[in-house]
């Protein structure tokens, strides 16, 4: 593989076991991981606990925040200062290291960074239903539940700082369902995939043109 730096963005439906793909891609390709270790670095950076970032950037209902500022106040600007904070550790790492980094809203963030590849991740409802039950033991009705709910909720964290939903093709370079092969053989593609565009020479991404 060449020895020029390279990162790999990784957005994902929940239940389409984009996780568990991302981490192995790292580790074939010998590459850093960066998917909660954000959050970690996030939250000390903003002197906050994980679990409050996590809420106040994905939760539907936004219970702790609600309780704190009742009347919305405030809740805005603290979402911002945490995007600003980990736009800046996502451009860090990308200027520092080779590496794969999950969701976060990192394919908007380097879009226009060369040696970049983003990729999106989803899988039919079926299937994630039964990777929901399956997997993380969720029962029927919490499944379909978590399903809309998370995706929902990343969908407008994503529209709220991308400006483009996470599956947009306009802003992909591959999009992937990971029933058709499973965890393992899609990471095989992935990894080819990635070897072989680092083989060529980089190409310019056409300029974001985001309406609103």
């Amino acid at each position: 593989m060449s020895e020029k730096k390279y990162v790999i963005t990784i957005s994902r439906q929940f239940g389409s076991l984009g996780r568990p793909i991302a981490k192995k891609l790292a580790e074939r390709l010998g590459i850093a991981y960066y998917d909660r270790e954000l959050v970690d670095r996030t939250a000390k950076q903003m002197n906050m606990t994980v679990s409050e970032i996590v809420e106040l950037e994905e939760s539907v209902k936004g219970g702790f925040f609600q309780m704190k500022y009742p009347l919305g106040l405030g809740t805005s600007s603290v979402r911002d200062r945490i995007f600003e904070s980990q736009k800046s550790i996502i451009k860090e790492l990308a200027e520092k290291e080779s590496c794969v980094i999950v969701g976060r809203c990192a394919d908007s963030i380097l879009y226009e960074y060369e040696n970049t590849l983003h990729i999106y991740i989803y899988a039919p409802e079926e299937e994630r239903f039964e990777v929901c039950k399956r997997d993380f033991g969720m029962s029927p009705v919490e499944a379909k539940r978590m399903m809309v709910e998370v995706d929902k909720a990343r969908e407008r964290y994503h529209m709220e700082y991308a400006g483009f939903l996470p599956g947009d093709p306009k802003y992909k370079d591959l999009l992937i369902d990971s029933s058709v092969l499973g965890v393992e053989k899609t990471v095989d593609l992935l990894e080819n995939y990635v070897r072989l565009f680092m083989s060529v020479e980089p190409r310019k991404k056409p300029q974001k043109c985001i309406q609103f």
